[in-house]
């Protein structure tokens, strides 16, 4: 296709006149049909603000593929709002959504033959979702980011809807008053884009301009700035060179595409679903990549960013004073990334970085220098133990107390422990225990970020441990370990704890244990009974039917051939 620039759909045979009646009604002229054809997954919606800007964008690189000399398609693909769908039965769709997305924007590229995808999304399983499916395609493809919304304010202070959140937490421990509440509630989403700290979104965006997959500066612009359309439109016409050829997205999410995107999440201390993800992009790359992994990355790579959850600033902030490839040339000067990685532009990372200054701008304070870091290493830390065999991950910066050894509070659901947590029953010194919230038991692993904003609210953030075989938002912070696998409803050990148990938390050593006797534990284990399937029928039932560990992704085509 270098040499001719031909359709792939002309070559298996669209060139007959049936064919071409249908690509006419389209739009299609007689000098369209050797051209290569462009799809766009487009995510909009109205669902949410993180993807209700991205129809401008997709129409943005519409003009940006004609104009490069292609023709575009433009397919829809699904949403759903985690932040809407926070604490209720709907959020068990939300990490099955991934999957979706990934089997949509597959089927409709394959089903129509399409030589190259443009993708376009804002939420946080839009992102993860189109990269599975530009994996396990291996056509040219390319991703753009529909942009972080821009921060709220309320008596001088930048707020996003993890304020909203926690919010809730400080008016039911009677620290805020109705009024304060509405307040915030208000003011916290101020229009288009997605959350705007250092939650999901912006991590994932940051981790495929990491990667190579997106354009350099592309993840931290405002969706409603201009440079993010503009941004947009460049994006076509570097995919449609792409085209041209042959860069394949299996030439760019190599091994070494991996272990920079990990190395950036580290340094702008993003969010524990990045594990999840990059698990399950790997997979559909045929890259090996483990939990460990992380865990080793972690130990080098020092946190350099100042940003929400746990920090002052958001990621708008970030992107005024440098952005992504300022953070990406600190760790190349520092022999921590792969320079020699290929992006979808043809350069390569020392290439697109070779202008970009080594040291952040004086003045400010959201990007530190290498000397002055704000945590010397990782944040997103993988702890083992009996009560996490194959792992589980935890945040371990910003906690003033990183160990915790206390009873075992036990709680079947989300529900029953957000409950507790709002009528006062949870105390200092507390491990609570939420389970059978993973991939199969949910199903569909819920973010427990209701419980975590609501101990935050309360005061209790620096005293009270929690664990889960689910998963926490992106603008979860706490002593909290997330993705505990085995998980409760496979027989893990998660599963055997009795209420007052007591369990270790312990980040600097990187474990999680339950103090129970081998022996004790095993005779659980005769005694535990698989609980039945909450769903039977539909895709939930499906999900849960199909769906690994989280220690290797939640992928649902494991062991497939």
């Amino acid at each position: 296709m270098a040499d001719n620039f031909r359709s792939k759909a002309v070559t298996q045979g669209v060139q007959r006149s049936p064919n071409r009646a249908m690509l006419r009604a389209v739009g299609f002229t007689d000098q369209d049909f050797t051209k290569p054809i462009v799809g766009i997954a487009n995510g909009y919606s109205t669902i949410t603000p993180c993807n209700i800007g991205l129809n401008d964008l997709a129409k943005r690189a519409e003009t940006g593929i004609k104009d490069a000399g292609a023709m575009p398609q433009m397919f829809g693909t699904i949403t759903v709002s985690d932040g809407i769908s926070m604490g209720t039965e709907g959020m068990k769709y939300s990490l099955v959504s991934r999957e979706v997305i990934a089997d949509a924007i597959e089927t409709a590229c394959n089903g129509q033959s399409m030589d190259g995808v443009l993708a376009v999304g804002g939420c946080d399983k839009n992102m993860p979702g189109a990269m599975i499916a530009i994996a396990r395609m291996n056509i040219p493809a390319i991703f753009v980011y529909g942009g972080t919304i821009k921060p709220g304010r309320h008596n001088g202070c930048d707020l996003t809807v993890v304020s909203a959140f926690e919010a809730v937490g400080q008016y039911s421990a009677g620290k805020i008053d109705e009024t304060e509440l509405t307040a915030v509630e208000e003011k916290a989403c101020p229009g288009a884009g997605s959350c705007g700290g250092m939650y999901t979104a912006n991590t994932m965006s940051s981790a495929f301009e990491a990667m190579g997959m997106s354009l350099p500066y592309s993840s931290t612009m405002a969706a409603e700035d201009a440079e993010k359309a503009d941004s947009a439109e460049k994006s076509a016409a570097v995919l449609v060179e792409a085209i041209r050829q042959q860069r394949l997205p299996r030439e760019i999410l190599t091994r070494k595409a991996f272990e920079n995107a990990i190395a950036v999440i580290m340094a702008v201390g993003g969010s524990t679903n990045s594990v999840l993800h990059l698990l399950a992009i790997a997979h559909a790359a045929g890259v090996e990549l483990s939990m460990d992994d992380f865990e080793t990355i972690r130990g080098r790579v020092p946190v350099l960013c100042d940003l929400k959850p746990s920090g002052r600033y958001v990621t708008l902030d970030l992107h005024r004073v440098g952005g992504i490839p300022l953070v990406m040339k600190m760790l190349l000067a520092h022999d921590i990334l792969h320079g020699d990685a290929l992006t979808i532009t043809g350069e390569t990372i020392a290439e697109v970085l070779a202008n970009v200054p080594e040291e952040p701008p004086a003045g400010q304070d959201v990007i530190r220098p290498w000397h002055n870091p704000m945590y010397a290493q990782g944040h997103l830390a993988i702890l083992k133990g009996n009560l996490a065999t194959e792992g589980a991950v935890a945040k371990i910066t910003g906690v003033k107390k990183p160990q915790i050894t206390g009873p075992a509070r036990v709680f079947e659901s989300e529900e029953a422990c957000l409950d507790a947590i709002l009528a006062s029953k949870i105390k200092a010194g507390d491990v609570i225990v939420v389970r059978y919230e993973g991939p199969k038991g949910g199903p569909g692993m819920r973010e427990m970020l209701a419980p975590t904003s609501a101990i935050i609210g309360a005061g209790l953030g620096d005293s009270v441990g929690l664990i889960t075989d689910g998963r926490f938002s992106g603008g979860t912070y706490g002593l909290v370990v997330g993705h505990v696998a085995p998980e409760a409803a496979v027989g893990g050990a998660i599963a055997l704890v009795k209420e007052g148990d007591t369990i270790t938390i312990d980040a600097p050593a990187r474990s999680l244990n339950l103090h129970v006797s081998d022996a004790e534990l095993e005779e659980r284990r005769q005694q535990w009974q698989p609980p039945k399937h909450r769903y039977t029928r539909g895709v939930l039932a499906k999900y849960a039917k199909l769906v690994s560990s989280s220690s290797v992704g939640a992928v649902t085509d494991l062991g497939l051939g």
